[in-house]
């Protein structure tokens, strides 16, 4: 179990380049325990970046990404992967797998038992709304909603503090993102992971955050909660409201 007082992820002036250019520059960053903090901002500003290095799909070029107060170049990357839920647009799901295969692959590759496995998807399931008659069926036979709770199920199929979510329900329907996005908060209220959550989208950010981190052309441009957020004068945060005010809804517009 980790110490609550302790952050769970830390970003110490980190960068990124890679032929030469820079993606990720001075990066300071501190995640708390069972936060959900939101990396927000345009697209190719560097916010999948910086999640894939928290599970080492990607290394610093200098600087450090701390897991729990060990770098992550000091894990074993599967052993660190396999300790971190990963949940991608999509979903990533493998197509010849059945749901119930899937959801439990990495308590399989854990070495579980078998009957604990099929009892943890089933409960799964239930927690992110779909009922055991899914377990049987494949990707191909779900709506992208479907196969996105079923994602979110198998990244928390081997319980991991930390959950990284990278633009998850970006792929839907206005009426089915909300209603996942509903559903993270209710989640979230129930299990309290860490969580670094990736979108674009201003609304999102502000419904499902307990921190912003606006991240801009690789650099943190500022670090705030929703309210701060929707007052702040930092020219990066005017720019961004002013930018989504036609499509936030009113209470949130100022």
């Amino acid at each position: 179990m980790a110490d609550s007082r302790k952050d769970m992820i830390e970003f110490r002036n980190v960068q990124y380049a890679i032929n030469g250019r820079v993606l990720i520059s001075g990066l300071n960053l501190s995640v708390r325990p069972g936060e959900t903090l939101v990396l927000l901002g345009r697209s190719g500003g560097g916010k999948t970046t910086a999640l894939k290095l928290i599970n080492r799909l990607l290394e610093p070029t200098s600087g450090q990404v701390l897991i729990q107060d060990r770098a992550t170049t000091d894990w074993d990357p599967i052993r660190l992967r396999r300790s971190i839920g990963y949940v991608i647009q999509e979903t990533g799901l493998f197509p010849h797998f059945t749901v119930e295969h899937n959801v439990g692959l990495v308590p399989t590759i854990e070495g579980w038992a078998g009957e604990r496995i099929r009892e943890r998807v089933h409960a799964l399931l239930r927690l992110v709304g779909l009922d055991s008659g899914f377990a049987s069926r494949y990707p191909a036979e779900l709506s992208g909603g479907q196969r996105q709770r079923v994602g979110v199920a198998r990244a928390l199929a081997a319980d991991p503090p930390i959950l990284l979510m990278d633009e998850p329900f970006g792929a839907l329907d206005p009426i089915t993102r909300s209603e996942l996005q509903r559903e993270f908060r209710r989640l979230q209220g129930t299990l309290g992971k860490t969580v670094v959550f990736v979108t674009h989208e201003l609304s999102e950010a502000l419904l499902l955050a307990s921190r912003i981190a606006l991240v801009e052309a690789g650099r943190l441009e500022g670090l705030y909660t929703p309210e701060e957020f929707l007052r702040s004068p930092d020219p990066a945060a005017v720019a961004y409201r002013e930018a989504f005010r036609p499509v936030l809804p009113p209470d949130l517009r100022l």
